[in-house]
Parts: C-alpha cells; sequence; structure tokens
C-alpha cells in the first residue's frame, strides 16, 4: 500500500507508527499540505475531501480519516483489545480525540510553528479547551496505564500523536505527571524517541 502524507502532520504519523509496529509493508509518499499537493486532481480522486492521511491499497481502494484507516490496519492485531467493551472504549476515545482535544492541542501547535504566530495570539478558547482536555486525560490516566485497558491500543496511539507535541502548541505539561508517564511508556512502546 502507499500512505500519502505529510511527516509534520500527527495525524499522518499514526498511521505510519502502526504500520512499523505492525511490520505492515508500505510505500510513503510524502504530501506537501502547505504546497496544494492535496488540491490536485490526481489527489482529489484518491481523496475528495482533499485531506492527508490517504491509503491506497494495491487493488486501488483508498482510506482517509486518520483513526479509520488505523483501526482498519490493526482490525486484527494486539493494538485492538479482544474485549467487546474494551474496544468500545478504545473507540470511545478515538472519537474524543478527534472532537474534543486535536482540534486544540494540534490547532495551536500549527498556529505556533507553521504560522509563525506567538502564544499571545493564541485564541484563548483553544487554548483553555486544550487544557481541558489535558486535565480530563491527566484524570484519567491517574487510575490506568493506557486509555482502553492494561495495554496501548489505537486510543493511546491516536492521542499520542499531538498529546507528545503539546508545548509545541504552548500548552504545558509540566502539571501533568500521569500524562507524562504515558507518553513514556506509549513511545516506548511504539519505538520512537522521547519527543522534545
Amino acid at each position: 500500500m502507499q500512505i500519502y502524507g505529510d511527516s509534520n502532520s500527527g495525524n499522518c504519523l499514526k498511521v505510519k507508527w502502526v504500520c512499523d509496529k505492525l511490520a505492515l509493508p508500505y510505500r510513503w509518499i510524502e504530501i506537501d499540505t502547505r504546497k496544494g499537493e492535496t488540491r490536485t486532481p490526481q489527489f482529489l480522486k484518491m481523496n475528495g475531501a482533499g485531506q492527508v492521511p490517504t491509503i491506497e491499497f494495491d487493488d486501488g481502494r483508498t482510506l482517509a480519516q486518520s483513526n479509520a484507516i488505523i483501526r482498519y490496519l490493526a482490525r486484527d492485531s494486539a493494538l485492538v483489545p479482544r474485549d467487546a467493551f474494551a474496544v468500545a472504549k478504545m473507540d470511545e476515545w478515538l472519537f474524543w480525540e478527534q472532537y474534543s482535544h486535536e482540534p486544540y492541542i494540534a490547532v495551536c501547535r500549527f498556529q505556533l510553528v507553521y504560522l509563525g504566530k506567538d502564544v499571545s495570539e493564541l485564541d484563548p478558547e483553544k487554548v483553555r479547551r486544550g487544557y481541558a482536555a489535558l486535565d480530563r486525560m491527566e484524570a484519567h490516566l491517574a487510575a490506568v496505564s493506557f486509555f482502553a485497558g492494561d495495554e496501548v491500543s489505537l486510543a493511546d496511539v491516536s492521542l499520542l500523536a499531538y498529546t507528545r507535541l503539546a508545548h509545541e502548541g504552548g500548552f504545558d505539561l509540566g502539571r501533568y505527571a500521569a500524562i507524562r508517564r504515558w507518553i513514556a511508556e506509549a513511545e516506548a512502546y511504539l519505538g520512537l524517541s522521547a519527543a522534545r
């Protein structure tokens, strides 16, 4: 399969990490979203939304949306719990990540790192909601090792992508001991170097 992705995007890296962890063969095709490479007729034919990541299988089928992709790729692996309720909890966190985490943590990072804004220019509501997401994660991880149980699941992969880089969005992880512990353990499980 071919993965069309931007290696600066946590959503794209989720797919790469799952493939690497599960030793799934793929070819990475770097897409520069800021140069409009997702808006070409060829790309829009694969993904009408014009977004990365997008994967294309050898038979020509395509799949988009990071959490849908990793859910499909890891369907028969240890990254998906065996217990049906644990799977539902994993999915709960996958949906929450895209609705209540990524729009704040990742967007603030994008504005600082890629748009060159100063922290003082960030939307205070996005910052507030980003900290609310981190607070919820901290409370959960203070009681459990990982998001869907005792083992790393896709929920952890999904939430790790932008949480490990939250500091680049102006978020201070200093007061989040459980999150910092979880980041280190999830990075080690996935074979990632520690985020700087």
